[in-house]
């Protein structure tokens, strides 16, 4: 029996995902691409999820594309072109495979928090940055590393980077795809957090966020991936149209009795 490529649990209604090719450095394969777009489907459908946490088995979180793949890729013929058309053919969806793993995290309507340690080169720095929030340990090392195989960062790179880099800062990254390390992720903005226990306090906030009331932390959610690039009046009328939702809804009211009466509050 073949072992799972990647990883699910769930407990108190946090997801935790793990890539689980520790051998590999959690490098992408087709199969792994697949196995990550369908543990990101399958939480999507799952009502009960109000945080997860993406970490990597092993010595890194995601080394980026495996060279047995690169090896298919530069095949000549219909078995290259059959791996080229899986990876980027659309398929009738607005993104292909290889944006899929790394968007899926920002279309999901809870917070995702990567939990980064050893290496989240090209694919692997992709799909870190789909997420919402980076805790990084002191040994992660970054790199935006397509243009060292002669390639473009091509999983959904433009629309998570722009909110967190100015563009000559990611410009530079991806024209020499030097590697960087925590310290320097962090003065980028690329990481949120530094920590030694990285997975710790990745547990430690989504436990946090995982005790408010989940209508309002999905409609946050929404309203700052929106918000954040829309226009003012496009922007005042979320927040407005978000909060017409929220207010007098049960677990609103229940946040504002737990306040009162000092209890933790029992969310449905």
């Amino acid at each position: 029996m073949s072992k799972e490529l990647v990883v699910t649990k769930i407990e108190n209604n946090i997801a935790e995902v793990y890539l689980n090719r520790a051998e590999k450095h959690n490098s992408l394969t087709l199969e792994m691409f697949s196995a990550i777009a369908d543990a990101g489907q399958s939480l999507q459908e799952n009502r009960d999820i109000r945080v997860a946490i993406l970490y990597g088995a092993g010595p890194s979180f995601c080394a980026g594309l495996d060279f047995s793949l690169m090896t298919k890729i530069l095949e000549q013929g219909s078995s290259g072109d059959a791996v080229i058309a899986a990876l980027i053919g659309k398929s009738g969806q607005n993104e292909n495979l290889a944006q899929r793993v790394a968007m899926i995290w920002q279309q999901v309507d809870f917070p995702v928090i990567a939990a980064i340690d050893g290496a989240a080169f090209g694919g692997g720095f992709q799909i870190a940055m789909g997420c919402d929030f980076r805790i990084a340990s002191p040994n992660a090392k970054f790199s935006i590393m397509e243009l060292h195989y002669g390639l473009v960062p091509d999983m959904g790179i433009t629309k998570t980077l722009p909110g967190i880099l100015r563009k000559d800062q990611a410009l530079e990254l991806a024209l020499t795809a030097r590697q960087f390390d925590a310290r320097e992720a962090l003065q980028l903005g690329v990481v949120t957090k530094i920590e030694k226990d990285y997975l710790g306090k990745a547990r430690e906030l989504a436990a946090e966020i995982s005790a408010r009331s989940p209508d309002a932390v999905r409609g946050c959610k929404k309203l700052f991936n929106t918000a954040w690039k829309s226009s003012q009046d496009d922007s005042l009328e979320l927040e407005a149209l978000i909060q017409g939702q929220l207010l007098g809804s049960p677990n609103q009211r229940e946040a504002v009795l737990a306040a009162m009466e000092k209890r933790s509050a029992r969310f449905s």
